[in-house]
């Protein structure tokens, strides 16, 4: 039981980068990610945690890692935190939330792939029927299949939202032939992680990825397929026409317009009962894409 972390501060450490809910730790030609249990809305990270969140979000992508194996080059160097270098070696509250990689030259991007009509895609369709400069067809409705599946760009930003932009506004943030690889990778992953969920009663609605380069070559980094980084549905309860129950935060979004938040900071404190039934969508998602990972013992 590594207990809830918020941040790393707490023991000792400074990170180099402190994000929404990863800590980051530049350790010259490598970094240490930290997974912690913050949450975010709206662009505010919320005073309370969800317990354990980290480690399954961690576990998740080590589990989509393996997955693909030889078949996508990744920053991944180790999740075994006794091997780390000092000050970091064999710190327990590391365990199963962290991962030291290779330090990548970042592409300014986020390679969104959507599969189905949901969210900021959604609102967009309902505007101009298009989504990030793409037409669609007139007959679409909430939470609709895209066939084939979609490419909708954004910018990275280091504060902030996202903002979505078009495959033409992307290759002058990238050159032409790099945005073609990212996007041609970003579907290649997608399309296999869609059916892999599939068959395990799980919707993959939408995802985003990021890349980087090293001496050349191009490799995914950052967290895979994630709550925090896809749309994850039930199959067994999807219907078009309507939003879906989700495998992610937005039982606690529901709950801050509920109470009528304005999205701006300081955030609300989270109730019990909202940080636990967040927690179990979390573990729910994790358990059924990945049932042989034993989070429990990290949690």
């Amino acid at each position: 039981m590594t207990g809830t972390v918020m941040n790393m501060r707490e023991y000792g450490l400074e990170p180099d980068v402190s994000g929404k809910v990863r800590d980051i730790f530049d350790l010259g030609d490598r970094l240490l990610i930290v997974a912690t249990d913050r949450i975010s809305a709206y662009d505010v990270i919320l005073p309370d945690p969800i317990p354990g969140k980290g480690i399954l979000l961690n576990q998740m992508t080590l589990g989509w890692y393996e997955l693909f194996g030889h078949d996508l080059a990744t920053h991944f160097i180790t999740a075994d935190h006794d091997t780390y270098p000092e000050p970091f070696k064999s710190r327990k509250e590391l365990a199963g939330r962290s991962m030291l990689v290779k330090k990548a030259k970042r592409y300014d991007v986020e390679c969104v792939v959507r599969g189905y009509l949901a969210g900021s895609g959604w609102r967009e369709y309902k505007q101009n029927q298009r989504v990030c400069g793409i037409e669609l067809s007139a007959d679409l409705v909430e939470s609709s299949p895209l066939e084939p599946p979609i490419f909708t760009p954004a910018t990275k930003a280091e504060s902030g939202h996202d903002e979505n932009i078009t495959f033409e506004q992307m290759t002058k943030i990238v050159e032409a032939a790099v945005a073609a690889q990212l996007r041609d990778l970003s579907f290649r992953i997608y399309e296999r992680a869609h059916g892999y969920a599939r068959d395990r009663g799980i919707i993959l609605a939408d995802t985003k990825f990021e890349f980087g380069e090293v001496d050349g070559e191009i490799i995914l980094i950052d967290e895979l397929l994630s709550p925090d980084s896809s749309r994850f549905w039930p199959l067994d309860t999807y219907a078009p026409g309507k939003s879906q129950f989700s495998f992610d935060k937005q039982f606690v979004r529901d709950y801050l317009d509920e109470i009528g938040w304005d999205h701006k900071p300081p955030g609300p404190r989270l109730p019990s009962h909202i940080t636990k039934k967040t927690a179990e969508r979390y573990r729910e998602a994790c358990k059924s894409l990945f049932p042989t990972i034993d989070t429990e013992s990290f949690l």
